[in-house]
């Protein structure tokens, strides 16, 4: 602090406070709530007859009709309900479990430094790795056969794209219950939940129920919007479920999108009802799943109130480590199995490691990589670095001019992750064509931005918020202008965990698959679209090296930030993870 100071030199007069950022706010809000309530309006209105521009010039129901007569779909509506309802059910009782059981544990303190790597890594990444896992010629069947199984090709078993969705749910059960659970350690340090423990050990409560009783009531409200943007995403999820979900017929998000990219142009009618029906499927599994909250809570008040104390808790930590160690090992196993793709020659059933190993596979797709990678490592720190700029401007005029966020503040940061992007992307393509910005770099940029502020929003908000004021006043009373103190004193302090955020924004905009197809125009070729477009063939090799490579470049980001020197003077360690 010391050194920060001295660089500062007292001031004959006020500088100026900086009254532009009073504008940022409403520029934040206007660059990313604006398109989704374009693209809803522009969704909608195709719904129902209304899209000039496709001869529609009448309002009517025939979009509707279409849609429900199409084949298949009550199946697709439940194959969306059953994998997106369940994986967020696993998940949250997954991350309520372990926090309640092991929490202060050695087991603990180890998988939550495990979570940035976890977290890091792209939905697409784990949808690809875990199909090769286990397929019927993945890796688990591999190391038992034949000596287990007896198996010396692979059964006839449909293990990936099984009729009842259990592959997609077990992939979202991987990757949302970290992120979950890093809502949920954010949320401790708020709750007070270490003092809330001690006052129900000392009246006699087992450390899992004195988690349950005490802390759980208190750090739900704020996990809850976290919650129903898993739920919001596992319903509508577009990427994983073309690897992982059965094809026919598909989850109603696959559905929509076909619809949208259907060579007869009428489809798009039917496809603007099946988004809108797609954000009506979202909201009522919300509703629903707050009518369920309103139950838990009427039986739970009867279950606090009925004096049980629970016992010790050692089986329940040794169960739900077991499981979310499990849950990491499958993440783990999954990058393994795409690293080991990349380099493989040849593999034949039922080997467990290729028989041959090569770097062929990495330099016949130099090109393609080269340019996807570009792409996508260009769109990242563009998006990640407008984020983070606004994100900053956000957090210092709040500070200045002594705001605290609402909750309605916080659902307006969360609209973007309720809303699902099948259900209003299509309208904003139709905006961008109309401003002629369609399949351009600032579309594509913008349409990543729309997901990425609220994570990088989110990562940042605690740490900035955080830091203690003394340091600020210290500054200014020695005659630095506000701005002076932000760039000298506050953001040498933070940059860890700006550069933490930047990271994860960096993250969230490599994973993007839905807004690079339809801002980019078929224009842009990422990592994750290269990947996606590899889905049906047959080459396990080259979609390895994509899927590799597309986790490998938000790894390196984190790295990078964890490898930064400590500063002597920073307000706070980054967080343990990121939202992705």
């Amino acid at each position: 602090m010391a050194t920060a100071l001295r660089q500062l030199r007292p001031q004959a007069a006020p500088r100026p406070t900086g009254a532009w950022l009073r504008w940022v706010p409403a520029l934040t809000l206007g660059l990313f709530l604006a398109p989704v309530g374009a693209g809803l309006i522009g969704t909608w209105l195709p719904a129902f007859g209304y899209f000039p521009a496709l001869g529609g010039t009448e309002i009517g129901l025939a979009p509707w009709r279409a849609l429900f007569d199409y084949p298949g779909l009550g199946t697709s509506v439940w194959l969306s309900l059953c994998s997106g309802v369940l994986a967020t059910a696993v998940s949250m009782g997954l991350t309520i479990g372990f926090v309640a059981a092991c929490h202060n544990t050695s087991v603990f303190a180890r998988l939550r430094r495990l979570l940035a790597p976890l977290l890091a890594v792209p939905h697409l990444a784990i949808a690809v790795g875990l199909s090769f896992l286990i397929a019927p010629s993945g890796w688990i069947l591999r190391l038992v056969s034949p000596w287990a199984t007896g198996w010396q090709i692979p059964p006839d078993v449909a293990l990936v794209q099984d009729p009842y969705g259990l592959a997609l749910t077990l992939a979202l059960v991987v990757k949302e219950t970290p992120f979950l659970l890093l809502m949920t350690i954010a949320a401790l340090d708020q709750a007070r939940a270490g003092d809330r423990l001690a006052v129900a050990r000392s009246l006699g409560y087992g450390p899992v129920t004195a988690w349950l009783k005490t802390v759980l009531p208190a750090i739900y409200p704020q996990i809850r919007l976290p919650i129903y943007a898993v739920l919001a995403y596992s319903l509508s999820v577009v990427d994983m479920a073309i690897f992982l979900a059965p094809q026919t017929p598909p989850p109603l998000a696959i559905l929509v999108f076909r619809w949208f990219n259907d060579p007869d142009l009428a489809m798009r009618f039917v496809g603007a009802a099946g988004a809108v029906l797609q954000l009506a499927l979202v909201m009522a599994a919300i509703c629903v799943w707050r009518l369920a909250e309103w139950g838990a809570d009427w039986q739970g008040r009867r279950w606090l109130t009925a004096g049980g104390r629970g016992g010790a808790g050692w089986l329940s930590c040794r169960i739900a480590g077991s499981a979310m160690t499990g849950l990491y090992g499958i993440a783990a196993a999954s990058l393994l199995g795409l690293a080991l793709w990349s380099v493989a020659r040849r593999w034949p059933y039922p080997e467990a490691l290729p028989v041959s190993w090569t770097l062929d596979n990495w330099v016949r797709q130099a090109y393609g990589l080269w340019w996807a990678g570009g792409t996508t490592l260009l769109t990242g720190i563009a998006a990640a670095a407008v984020a983070l700029a606004l994100t900053l401007g956000c957090l210092e005029n709040e500070q200045r001019r002594g705001l605290t966020t609402s909750g309605r503040g916080l659902w307006l940061l969360y609209a973007p992750l309720l809303v699902p992007q099948v259900g209003f992307l299509f309208g904003v393509q139709v905006l961008l064509v109309r401003l002629d910005f369609d399949g351009t770099w600032i579309a594509l940029i913008w349409s990543h931005l729309l997901f990425v502020l609220p994570y990088v929003f989110l990562s940042l908000a605690d740490s900035y918020r955080r830091l203690d004021p003394r340091y600020a006043r210290a500054a200014l009373c020695l005659g630095a202008s506000p701005n002076r103190v932000f760039w000298r004193v506050k953001l040498p302090m933070l940059i860890r965990p700006v550069l933490f955020a930047a990271a994860v924004g960096f993250a969230v905009s490599v994973a993007q698959y839905l807004p690079t197809l339809f801002a980019g125009a078929g224009r842009f070729a990422t990592l994750t679209t290269e990947a996606v477009a590899l889905a049906g063939g047959a080459d396990r090799r080259v979609l390895g090296v994509y899927a590799f490579l597309q986790a490998l470049l938000p790894l390196l980001a984190f790295a990078a930030v964890l490898a930064w020197p400590s500063r002597r003077h920073r307000a706070s360690a980054p967080p343990a993870g990121a939202a992705l």
